[in-house]
């Protein structure tokens, strides 16, 4: 028997056009408050001095830790189906990242 109050509260998601392409990040900038998570994605280009931040997410520190898991879920799952993700490394540690404004503020 299926549970009523499931099919009542299902989501309808719309996925625009423009959004569905995507955006390329290889660089992901996690700074919070007390409040907030902020996520800045960057694509960071070879031997370029200046990268720009393609999108910002904000989020409430629950939403935050649920979005971990989730992803935590998923990377377990894809290395079952299609072996260990290999790092290549950190990033370099004399790679200044800033936004010329003071760090760890949301």
């Amino acid at each position: 028997m299926e549970d009523t109050n499931q099919i009542d509260q299902q989501l309808n998601i719309e996925l625009t056009e423009d959004i569905a392409d995507g955006l390329y990040a290889n660089l992901a900038i996690i700074n919070h408050s007390f409040a907030e998570f902020v996520m800045d994605f960057v694509n960071v280009m070879p031997n370029l001095p200046k990268a720009k931040v393609k999108s910002r997410i904000v989020m409430t520190p629950h939403h935050a830790k649920r979005l971990m898991l989730a992803l935590v879920d998923n990377i377990k799952r894809y290395e079952a189906a299609n072996g260990l993700i290999k790092e290549n490394g950190a990033m370099p540690a004399d790679m200044p990242v800033t936004f010329g404004g003071p760090a760890g503020q949301a």
